[in-house]
C-alpha cells in the first residue's frame, strides 16, 4: 500500500461458504463486500465515527468508483487480513486504498482503490465534507 500521511488499519475476516463461486474460489463481487465490511468496522474502531454518526446527521458515504486488481484466489475458510487507509481526502470525499492478504500464504489476493463521496441522505446529492470530518480522518 502507498505510504502517506494517513493511517493504515487492519481487519480480519474468514471466507464463508456463501462467498464461493462455481470455480470453488471466492466470487469477485465478494471482495468489494470484504473491503466495505472492514471499512465500516474501522470507521467505528479507529476513527470513533461509526456509520450512525453520519446517518444521525442525514449524511452517508457512497462509493462512486472502484479500481480493483484480482491477483490470487481466496478459497473456502481462508483467513484474510484487510488493510485499508485513506489515500487522499478533500471537501468532496476521499479515496481509500486497500489490500486483502491471505494470512496462510502472506500474499496479496487483491488490492485497489475505492472513491467515496459524501451525500446528503435527504437529497441524494453530494455535500461538503466538514473540517471536523477531515480532521478526524487525518490520523
Amino acid at each position: 500500500m502507498e505510504k502517506n500521511q494517513y493511517s493504515i488499519f487492519e481487519s480480519e475476516l474468514r471466507v464463508r461458504p456463501d462467498d464461493i463461486d462455481m470455480f470453488n474460489h471466492v466470487h469477485n463481487s465478494k471482495y468489494l463486500d470484504y473491503v466495505l465490511a472492514a471499512r465500516y468496522e474501522q470507521m467505528e474502531k479507529f476513527y470513533n465515527m461509526p456509520w450512525e454518526h453520519f446517518t444521525k446527521q442525514s449524511l452517508g458515504w457512497v462509493v462512486s468508483h472502484v479500481d480493483i486488481n484480482f491477483k490470487r484466489p481466496l478459497l473456502m475458510n481462508d483467513l484474510m487480513l484487510i488493510r485499508t487507509g485513506i489515500l487522499t481526502m478533500n471537501d468532496k470525499g476521499c479515496a481509500v486504498q486497500f489490500e486483502i492478504v491471505n494470512q496462510k500464504t502472506g500474499k496479496i489476493a487483491s488490492d485497489g482503490i475505492f472513491d467515496y463521496v459524501l451525500i446528503d441522505l435527504n437529497t441524494g446529492r453530494g455535500t461538503k465534507v466538514s473540517e471536523e470530518m477531515i480532521k478526524a480522518y487525518s490520523i
